[in-house]
């Protein structure tokens, strides 16, 4: 999820993806960019996509405020999903959030066992264990997910998320097709919405996905509970 909370929601605002390259491998990549408030810049945020070994890879998103932001506050996220490819199912291994705030820290960590079909997630010093489903994904390995289905010409409808502790559907909408302009150039977009159908508040997710980057979000918008927008756009992009 970008979540930008407090930075601007938790670990999400920038929480976007890569594709699978022809012979089924995810693409590594290493992108930048900058998150704004009110057409003031607030953070910046470092999002990469590296493999480790087995067909294990790891997505890690890490954020800071900057600018006029930093001198009133210091926050600093960092965002990891572990996980592995496998029959061409994704599967979480080890997925942590860790926000430095001063007396706001929060840090999370979600096991996903897959051996005993058990979630085991500790909240700061509460750990609270789940029945892990076929198919779940954490927080930050859904939205390669997205990019990987659009990527094979599928819009998905949906996905289960291991998300505080409880089994959570995320529901996806598409909103259509926009050219944005970015430091990169003029980009063609797929328009994605994310939100949730118990959410009654005015939190929701738009990504812009595009097509010539493998369905790479180069625009993200999220809309606070209090009604505040942050939106990142992407500063540069090199594949690793």
């Amino acid at each position: 999820m970008w979540q930008i909370k407090y930075l601007l929601p938790g670990a999400a605002l920038l929480s976007f993806s890569i594709v699978l390259a022809n012979d089924q491998q995810p693409l590594l990549f290493n992108a930048s960019y900058k998150l704004y408030s009110s057409g003031i810049e607030i953070a910046v945020s470092q999002r990469t996509m590296s493999n480790s070994h087995d067909n294990k890879y790891v997505y890690r998103n890490v954020s800071h405020t900057t600018g006029i932001a930093s001198l009133f506050y210091k926050d600093h996220i960092v965002e990891e999903s572990q996980w592995k490819f496998a029959n061409d199912q994704l599967y979480p291994l080890d997925y942590s959030y860790v926000r430095t705030r001063g007396k706001k820290d929060r840090e999370v960590n979600i096991h996903f066992d897959w051996e005993n079909n058990l979630i085991i997630n500790r909240v700061n010093d509460r750990t609270r264990k789940m029945q892990l489903e076929s198919g779940v994904l954490d927080k930050l390995l859904y939205q390669y997910a997205i990019m990987r289905d659009l990527q094979n010409g599928y819009f998905p409808g949906s996905y289960t998320i291991a998300d505080g502790g409880k089994m959570k559907t995320y529901n996806f909408e598409q909103l259509g097709e926009e050219t944005i302009y970015t430091p990169l150039g003029d980009l063609h977009t797929i328009k994605v919405l994310r939100y949730k159908p118990d959410d009654s508040t005015q939190n929701k997710l738009i990504f812009w996905c595009a097509p010539g980057f493998q369905y790479l979000p180069v625009k993200i918008e999220q809309t606070e509970e209090d009604g505040q927008i942050i939106t990142a756009v992407i500063e540069s992009l090199s594949w690793l």
